[in-house]
């Protein structure tokens, strides 16, 4: 069975090996032991804190085969983008220009540094093992964060937002980066976006330029990778899409990928998410397939299963679904449909 929890202090070793194995852009799973030991502890705090609003808060959670001992997979909520630093990405927008003498208004699309994404929750950090790629483990590793989120709204803002990796070719260059990123910093695209793991997007962000850049005048390889989504992405992108996420005018600053965003009163797995008590019975008749997770915060647990769930009625299940999501007979359990 596979469970999905909040990260601890011993999975550093296979949570280096998950960041190894993770796509290039993923900048908040960095391979470096440190840098993740420092986010480990940074998420523990952030679960075992009384936070009554959105703050500084980031919650890493692992997906764990529990049979193998072993993490798949892994996948984070910072609940407040831009509450340290600025959280930089480029605004895509039509400028305007026009000639009363000539009768002539033209609009040209330009891409503006900006930080208009503070204060939003950021889902980031997803990634899963080759094998479970395309399969209903996808859907848990990624939504189950939405259920914690709607067992604990107060800790989060208002609106949700997440960067889906750009293109970038098999040889890790992008040709939107080498078009623009590059010019300002003497580094491949695959370079930059790991020291943003290891240290801030600040320090880039800040020595790139700071008046529109037109994009016409850009080459027209870069132009078609901006909101374009690395083929590895499109399986995040296309989860999120179902549970009410819409790409805006916001581009990521060094891969041109798309910005998703959603009020997060909207989200599927949000609004539509039901609550129940749990019946443990040796056997249930399942009849669909759910995603569910109890209310808890530093015991979160989610996990995918097959149930019989009547609304209004106690959830029956199994004793090794109840031992995966550490409750028992009467504690209360979130749910949504797959």
């Amino acid at each position: 069975m596979l469970v999905l929890r909040p990260v601890e202090q011993t999975d550093l070793p296979q949570l280096q090996q998950l960041a190894r194995d993770s796509l290039v852009g993923v900048t908040s799973l960095p391979d470096d032991r440190e840098r993740l030991r420092a986010k480990i502890t940074g998420s523990c705090a952030s679960f075992a804190s009384a936070a009554e609003a959105n703050g500084p808060e980031n919650y890493f959670f692992v997906l764990e085969d529990l049979d193998e001992q072993r993490l798949v997979g892994c996948s984070e909520i910072l609940a407040t983008a831009g509450f340290d630093e600025p959280f930089y990405s480029l605004r895509n927008r039509h400028f305007t220009s026009a000639s009363r003498e000539l009768n002539i208004e033209h609009g040209v699309p330009a891409l503006s540094l900006c930080h208009d994404l503070n204060d939003h929750t950021l889902l980031r950090g997803f990634h899963i093992d080759a094998a479970l790629v395309r399969t209903p483990f996808s859907e848990l590793l990624s939504r189950a964060r939405l259920l914690f989120i709607a067992a604990h709204a107060p800790r989060f803002a208002e609106a949700v937002i997440t960067e889906i990796v750009g293109y970038s070719d098999e040889a890790g260059n992008s040709p939107f980066w080498d078009a623009l990123g590059k010019h300002f910093f003497d580094l491949p695209y695959a370079e930059a976006e790991r020291l943003c793991g290891l240290q801030s997007r600040t320090f880039l962000a800040e020595l790139m330029p700071q008046y529109p850049i037109y994009v016409p005048m850009l080459p027209q390889a870069a132009q078609d990778c901006i909101g374009r989504i690395h083929p590895d992405g499109q399986e995040a992108f296309d989860i999120l899409e179902r549970e009410g996420f819409e790409t805006n005018s916001y581009i990521d600053l060094f891969d041109a990928g798309p910005t998703l965003y959603a009020r997060t009163s909207n989200i599927r797995s949000i609004a539509r998410s039901q609550t129940a008590s749990v019946q443990q019975r040796p056997q249930i008749d399942a009849r669909g397939r759910y995603l569910l997770s109890n209310d808890a915060l530093h015991g979160f647990r989610a996990i995918m299963a097959e149930l019989d769930f009547q609304p209004d009625q106690p959830l029956s299940l199994t004793p090794a679904m109840c031992a995966a999501l550490n409750v028992t007979d009467g504690s209360p359990i979130r749910l949504i449909a797959l």
